[in-house]
């Protein structure tokens, strides 16, 4: 079993902003996967992107929630990956949902609405604050 210790005392305080907007996002996440339920129950015409991208998104939201507690006790490697997935995803999911055909737009809309907080996250992990907390290693 490994130890952490929080060698960036102020990262805990500086990543509280980005832990609030991911658990935001798996809220909305949640939300977008309860639409494609509803939609599916309907009736309405749900395919399998959907519904993978509806279950895969809060259990991401999961893994970036886990990964920032690990960086707020002072994991360096946990702050880059988090720094990194906060600005790979955005662009992923609307890309992705941006292609003719792959989704409605009211499930590109209600992603792109997800993604969001995430942008968020992507701004405040390049911040000063967090710059300081996470120094390079040199």
């Amino acid at each position: 079993m490994t130890t952490r210790t929080n060698t960036q005392p102020e990262a805990p305080k500086a990543l509280a902003p980005a832990r609030r907007s991911i658990t935001l996002y798996g809220a909305l996440a949640g939300t977008a996967l309860l639409a494609v339920i509803a939609v599916a129950a309907t009736g309405h015409t749900v395919n399998t992107f959907m519904w993978v991208r509806a279950v895969l998104l809060p259990l991401t939201a999961y893994v970036l929630l886990r990964l920032t507690a690990a960086a707020a006790d002072g994991s360096r490697r946990a702050f880059e990956r988090v720094s990194t997935l906060a600005v790979i995803m955005p662009v992923a999911i609307i890309g992705v949902d941006l292609i003719p055909g792959v989704c409605p737009p009211w499930y590109a809309a209600a992603q792109a609405l997800c993604m969001l907080p995430v942008i968020r996250v992507a701004f405040l992990t390049r911040s000063t604050a967090l710059k300081t907390a996470f120094p390079k290693a040199g």
